[in-house]
């Protein structure tokens, strides 16, 4: 990692040190993936089986995963690891059904009611990651809210592996969270699968899921398109790290390696008042890399990362406002103290006791968070990412004469006749 002392950068230098990796490879992914955003479109199934020979090596006459895989994966995931899934679900939708938005109405004037009502949305396609290493919790986290909005119709995209099979652990996911049509797709190609549909893939109104760089970047092309909704830029993943002197370097630089380890695209970031700190952290990660089966994975993704020095913790969190993390750990000694100076972030955890990889498994939260300095203006998923808000309103004939006259005003002030004169004729009515 590189080590940085904030106050002796210029602006040039300090935004070069916040740069993302995905920054430097987007341009050369996106002539690619409009390439098979448009092959897709045009050849449907037959291109996803080209494509998905092309970059899984496995040829597969149907996506769609039998009921046989489904009871064939039940069988091969521990049941350890069954029971721990059933655990995290249980909390992680405690948690997104306690957040669910109400319907509500409110009499604005005599004989004006407005409301909200509140709808799933139809079609979602969720896209679950196995690139690198397959997430049956990402499969939680995109199915409970789903199962909680009652979206009418769910599939989800899962990469295939080698022997054509979905991975068990993500099919068992997908069940706990009644899903039941998971598709053998990955990559861009997925994205555009459920963005466009295919002659045996129906096509979704809203997507969901990270993913690497291609994955990214099909869901904006997309999304610009106009064919789909998508839920939020969800790219490589990232953490930023403010600690202070009486941080645990070993839990800091394991916080640093859980979010490397992820991808060579991935970046940690650690910004702390304390030069010592710094120091030890650095010697601990080194320490730590060599247990970890992914280090290589890891290494690439801590080339891109930083190491940087403040002059003092109110300068870390205006940093960390300004790189807008997916992640934001405050290995602080006394974290809640310094929330109120948190602006802008995907996700928080507080003190030393609250590992990021607690938000990504089983605390409740959602670890789908917006990436790439997205946390600036979207939010996580929740449920109310799959639910459409419909407003309504009623007048009465007491209601437009109460205030017909406002919207009269406001209509001819903008010069749109039409608009006034659809409220005259009424309060000529009720006159």
């Amino acid at each position: 990692m590189n080590r940085l002392q904030w106050s002796s950068l210029d602006q040039v230098a300090r935004r070069d040190a916040l740069r993302r990796p995905v920054q430097d490879v987007a341009a050369a992914t996106r002539e690619a993936v409009a390439a098979l955003l448009a092959d897709v479109r045009q050849r449907g199934d037959v291109a996803l089986r080209e494509i998905t020979a092309r970059f899984d090596q496995v040829a597969l006459e149907t996506f769609e995963v039998s009921e046989a895989e489904f009871a064939l994966a039940e069988t091969r995931v521990d049941p350890a690891l069954k029971d721990a899934m059933a655990e995290a679900a249980a909390r992680i939708t405690a948690f997104h059904r306690a957040g669910m938005t109400q319907p509500y109405a409110v009499e604005t004037a005599p004989g004006v009611v407005c409301e909200r009502m509140i709808r799933p949305i139809r079609r979602v396609g969720l896209y679950v990651p196995a690139g690198t290493a397959p997430l049956p919790s990402t499969a939680l986290m995109l199915g409970i809210p789903a199962q909680l909005a009652q979206c009418n119709e769910v599939v989800m995209c899962t990469p295939p592996r080698r022997d054509g099979s979905a991975d068990p652990a993500v099919l068992v996911a997908a069940r706990l969270t009644g899903v039941s049509r998971v598709l053998k797709l990955g990559g861009a190609q997925a994205i555009a699968a459920m963005a466009f549909g295919t002659e045996t893939i129906g096509k979704c109104d809203k997507l969901f899921g990270p993913g690497n760089s291609y994955v990214t970047e099909a869901k904006q092309q997309v999304a610009r398109s106009g064919s789909v909704a998508i839920d939020m830029p969800a790219g490589p993943s990232e953490v930023l790290v403010i600690a202070d002197a009486g941080a645990n370097a070993a839990f800091v630089a394991a916080d640093l390696l859980s979010q490397a380890e992820h991808g060579p695209d991935s970046q940690v970031l650690l910004i702390s008042d304390d030069a010592t700190l710094l120091a030890n952290v650095e010697a601990e990660i080194e320490t730590q890399l060599a247990s970890l089966s992914r280090a290589d994975t890891a290494r690439q993704a801590l080339s891109g990362s930083r190491l940087i020095l403040v002059d003092s913790l109110a300068q870390a969190f205006a940093i960390s406002n300004d790189y807008a993390p997916e992640h934001l750990i405050l290995a602080l000694r006394d974290p809640r103290a310094w929330l109120h100076q948190v602006q802008v972030a995907g996700s928080v955890f507080l003190g030393d006791f609250t590992p990021e990889a607690l938000g990504d498994y089983c605390s409740g939260t959602n670890h789908v968070l917006p990436t790439n300095g997205a946390a600036a203006a979207y939010s996580g998923v929740s449920v109310a990412s799959f639910q459409n808000f419909v407003s309504v309103q009623s007048a009465s004939r007491d209601g437009i004469g109460a205030i017909g006259a406002c919207a009269v005003t406001l209509a001819r002030a903008e010069g749109l006749d039409a608009h006034a004169n659809a409220v005259v004729l009424r309060l000529e009515a009720v006159a």
